[in-house]
């Protein structure tokens, strides 16, 4: 992030809308958003309608006439194209307009920098960045020290980067076996989660559509998670207990946001991170309804959920921030709870909510428990939507509600 005690960079995008393209202008509104999330402040905006990119700098040459002309008017610091640049579009565009020149992809490698908070999100970062990078190093096209740091200057260091190859292959070499270690005490961990017995809930949505916000709604203000209104606030996949009605108590799993052209790299270096919405029971698809490319935000989400094989995995839609949607609103999928988790109410509908779609999902038992093993019954509630508990001569008998995938549980009582 931009020290605030240096000029903050005045900032030119630029874009190139293709005729196959229906997301451009909600692509251009997020470049913006993300720019500012960067420290950015955005001075001019430039687009042009093509049929391909130029090969050779994106945009046409009498585009780039009026953005230099822009660049010198409004001393713009950086050019920020919205889609990916290739090497030699990166440093041809350097050469004509004279200033540093990023693409989208950057940019969010650079958010995601400025976010990462535990070792395993800054290993993370720091590899997709080096593999990003890689390419572009001196021979290649870009001078490290103009491509290393983007918008806001946080990347692996220029130190780092100026590295011959061999170095920086050795260094993502070194984060990947980093990474496996890291990634098998998240196994661990997940193991212990399964063996527990406990029903796990994931949380999964595009970036800002208000996961953080639900999460601590969930846990309660004690255990509360960092969230703002802003793009890819939280990064780090964090999983907490929620008492979700009586006793009974599951896991929930928050992760990254997702966002349209999120950077292949990224989606390759957090996959083990991602992988954590793979291994829960129920996932909640958190949608901002107040979004008026929602729909847009949808499909960005189930694509990737393709990507990350998660579509086995029954789904509850929550559409958030209902309290700022103006007129009619429509959801396109379900099933589907609409809210706003702000609200007074929002917390209380969005528990019945999650109850209502775990009976649907549920299966119904009935089993004896002995009064000699009468402190069996608190761990029950815990595991199981228990209904009723029937006090008998020599034994209750007890009626609820399990997961098929817990209902192994039963066996020891």
């Amino acid at each position: 992030m931009i020290d605030n005690q240096e000029k903050q960079e005045r900032v030119l995008l630029a874009g190139v809308e293709l005729q196959t393209s229906d997301s451009f202008e909600s692509e251009m509104l997020e470049l913006a958003e993300l720019t500012k999330t960067a420290g950015g402040l955005v001075i001019d905006e430039f687009h042009q309608k093509r049929e391909r990119p130029d090969a050779r700098t994106m945009i046409g040459s009498g585009k780039l006439e009026q953005m230099s002309w822009a660049i010198e008017v409004g001393e713009i610091d950086t050019v920020i194209f919205n889609d990916r640049l290739t090497p030699r579009q990166n440093l041809n565009l350097e050469q004509i307009l004279g200033v540093k020149v990023i693409d989208r992809m950057q940019l969010i490698l650079d958010i995601f920098a400025m976010r990462a908070r535990s070792h395993e999100g800054m290993l993370q970062v720091e590899q997709a960045q080096l593999n990003y990078l890689l390419p572009r190093l001196v021979g290649q096209g870009i001078q490290l020290s103009r491509q290393a740091g983007g918008i806001g200057s946080k990347g692996p260091g220029e130190t780092q980067l100026e590295m011959d190859r061999r170095h920086i292959r050795k260094r993502i070499d070194d984060i990947d076996k980093a990474l496996k270690k890291v990634e098998q005490t998240r196994e661990t961990m997940r193991q212990k989660r399964a063996k527990s017995g406990i029903f796990k809930i994931g949380l999964i949505g595009y970036t800002n559509a208000g996961k953080s916000s639900i999460m601590n709604a969930l846990v309660g203000e004690s255990k509360s998670q960092y969230e703002q209104d802003e793009l890819f606030a939280t990064l780090d996949a964090t999983t907490k207990l929620v008492r979700l009605h009586e006793d009974f108590t599951v896991s929930l799993t928050d992760t990254v946001g997702f966002i349209q052209k999120l950077p292949t790299e990224l989606i390759k270096a957090f996959k083990s991170t991602l992988e954590e919405s793979a291994n829960v029971d129920l996932l909640i698809h958190v949608v901002d309804a107040s979004n008026p490319y929602h729909e847009l935000h949808e499909s960005t989400v189930q694509a990737i959920m393709d990507e990350l094989d998660l579509r086995s995995i029954p789904v509850l839609n929550v559409y958030n921030k209902m309290d700022l949607v103006k007129g009619d609103f429509i959801p396109t999928l379900s099933p589907a709870l609409q809210l706003s988790i702000k609200e007074a109410s929002g917390l209380q509908w969005l528990k019945s909510g999650i109850l209502e779609r775990l009976h649907e999902l549920f299966q119904s038992f009935e089993i004896d428990l002995p009064y000699s093993k009468a402190y069996q019954l608190p761990e029950l509630r815990k595991q199981a939507l228990v209904s009723e508990v029937i006090e008998l001569d020599t034994h209750y008998k007890i009626k609820g509600l399990i997961a098929p995938e817990q209902s192994w549980l039963l066996d020891q009582y």
